[in-house]
């Protein structure tokens, strides 16, 4: 369900994948659309494929692993605010052991996912406190409730979306700011085909435990107006993030 303050929408890792769908549902006459991707092309292409009638498309080319990727945003953000409707979406992942990875990915992942995302979601904020509203979905990952073999600092800064999410609604509840973590599970898109995965057996994983990204965004925004903080579309990947959560405790207690 989308709010009908929600005039300008930013999306960040919209070219492919959760992103794009994110796009294609919020592809609206009445939405101005701001897609942040790395790579021109495919942001292009999906420009085209949008809904014709909407007059307001703004692509932006970014590679917010990078600093001046970050800071072109930012400055977009300045410039188009106020974004009523913050996802952030990009995310970047490697697979294999810590000891094995370049420590220069490693470092790239937590710049996409960790530092995007707290400094656009601070150039977000104050337009949305002057308005008194705003959303932020924040995508982060089951991963964010359990180990993760060989995903190290992926998981980590998932888990870390997540405890930011958490605190920083508190902050902003009373200028009615509402903030989604979005943890999706095993997601069809093309990253499980990227060179960066090429030693992951997708096979391993049930096709149970796999959605679209069609369902996970439906799941996304069918919950944008609710209480609801933590979103975990599906009851199997519900399960695995209680059953992360449970062994937590048992390590602690």
């Amino acid at each position: 369900m989308i709010h009908n303050n929600i005039r300008t929408v930013l999306i960040t890792g919209a070219s492919s994948g959760i992103g794009e769908e994110f796009c294609k549902r919020l592809a609206k006459p009445e939405i101005s659309l701001i897609m942040v991707a790395r790579r021109e092309e495919k942001l292009l292409e999906l420009k085209r494929r949008l809904n014709p009638s909407v007059t307001s498309i703004h692509s932006v080319i970014a590679d917010l692993s990078t600093i001046h990727g970050i800071a072109h945003v930012q400055d977009v953000i300045r410039q188009e605010s106020p974004v009523d409707l913050l996802i952030n979406n990009a995310g970047s992942s490697a697979y294999g052991r810590f000891s094995d990875s370049s420590l220069a990915t490693q470092i790239s992942i937590t710049r996409v996912q960790i530092e995007a995302t707290l400094s656009l979601t601070r150039a977000v904020l104050p337009f949305m406190r002057e308005q008194n509203f705003g959303r932020i979905i924040n995508v982060s990952s089951i991963g964010a409730f359990m180990s993760m073999k060989n995903t190290a600092v992926y998981g980590a800064s998932k888990a870390f979306l997540g405890s930011f999410s958490r605190s920083l609604s508190e902050e902003v509840t009373d200028h009615d700011i509402k903030v989604q973590c979005l943890c999706p599970g095993m997601t069809r898109t093309e990253i499980h085909d990227s060179a960066a995965f090429s030693d992951f057996d997708k096979s391993c994983v049930p096709d149970k435990l796999w959605m679209t990204p069609d369902a996970v965004v439906a799941a996304s925004l069918e919950a944008l107006e609710s209480e609801k903080l933590f979103v975990i579309p599906g009851a199997e990947n519900i399960e695995a993030a209680s059953l992360g959560v449970t062994e937590l405790m048992e390590l602690i207690q």
